[in-house]
């Protein structure tokens, strides 16, 4: 048995059973990738996919069952590699992290700023999307940690843990009748058109709760995961936006003006996540601190020791 046949197994598996996308993106031939795992079923004594002709169409009940344990020796086997790299290169390497554009361009900058200066040969790299984009990178391994907020249900296999809470306002243009509103109520921002979040209504978020809450449905005339995409067509004067207040900025949001909306909507946490028994380098415990200066290395392994409910606020 190889690790080469494991890793060719899963990658089919993740390829949805596309023999042809998992050799492509294995930087081998399909022969090459079927002969592989043929080679694994005959020494296991079991077919692990099921085919029809040349193609695989299911993988079967003890194919299921060996495809949960060659991942965790993948995973294994990569955090192995890390410990030897943590220990021969101390300092250097690289971070994935997996978040979304208001984390990215809002939260993440000076903490990004400390972190070069003090880690310069650590190779940084961002890669934004939505919850379940982000989700995707976690599971495929395309990121280490993840920073995000919303959908929190779909992280079971990650140890999650709460960085700081934070709540959401409505903007609109120059001069718009909500300004002169004495109090903002869910009643008065659905007289207009709504821009927001892809997520806001699609999920069990405190928007849609609100809005719920209250019988009333919103008409929302454009989502975006960007919040600079939303902000751009309030102020063409598109409808009302309803975001993350952190990614409000008077010094450059000239033609919007802001209006808190923390008492109509549930505050969120945003939480970093790291997949179950991953081995983190020196420096990733390093950043996560200096994220959120309560989740010391300490705390985090005894979380992801735990196994259990994840650490809350």
């Amino acid at each position: 048995m190889k690790l080469q046949q494991l890793r060719y197994l899963c990658e089919v598996v993740r390829r949805g059973l596309n023999v042809s996308e998992a050799a492509e993106a294995l930087h081998t031939s399909q022969p090459g990738v079927s002969k592989q795992i043929r080679l694994l079923e005959e020494e296991l004594g079991v077919k692990i996919l099921v085919r029809h002709g040349k193609r695989v169409v299911e993988v079967t009940e003890p194919g299921r069952i060996i495809l949960g344990i060659a991942e965790r020796i993948l995973h294994d086997a990569d955090n192995l590699k890390k410990v030897g790299k943590d220990f021969s290169e101390e300092g250097s390497g690289s971070l994935t992290i997996a978040t979304t554009h208001t984390q990215a361009r809002y939260a993440l900058p000076p903490v990004i700023s400390r972190f070069i200066r003090r880690y310069p040969e650590v190779r940084l790299s961002l890669r934004e999307g939505s919850p379940q984009q982000i989700l995707e990178l976690m599971n495929t391994g395309a990121a280490d940690i993840a920073i995000t907020t919303e959908v929190h249900e779909l992280y079971q296999d990650l140890v999650t843990l709460p960085c700081y809470q934070w709540n959401r306002c409505v903007i609109t243009p120059l001069g718009h009748p909500l300004l002169k509103q004495q109090k903002l109520t869910i009643e008065s921002i659905a007289r207009y058109p709504i821009i927001t979040y892809d997520f806001a209504f699609s999920s069990d978020s405190p928007i849609k709760r609100a809005f719920d809450a209250r019988g009333i449905k919103p008409n929302v005339s454009l989502t975006a995961i960007d919040g600079d995409v939303i902000k751009a067509y309030v102020e063409m004067g598109l409808g009302i936006g309803i975001l993350a207040k952190m990614a409000f900025d008077p010094a450059r949001d000239h033609g919007l003006r802001l209006i808190d909306a923390s008492h109509l909507f549930e505050p969120s946490t945003t939480r970093i996540g790291i997949r179950r028994n991953a081995y983190l380098r020196g420096y990733v415990y390093d950043f996560i601190e200096m994220f959120a200066p309560h989740l010391t290395r300490t705390v985090v392994e005894k979380t992801m020791r735990g196994g259990g409910a994840d650490y809350e606020l």
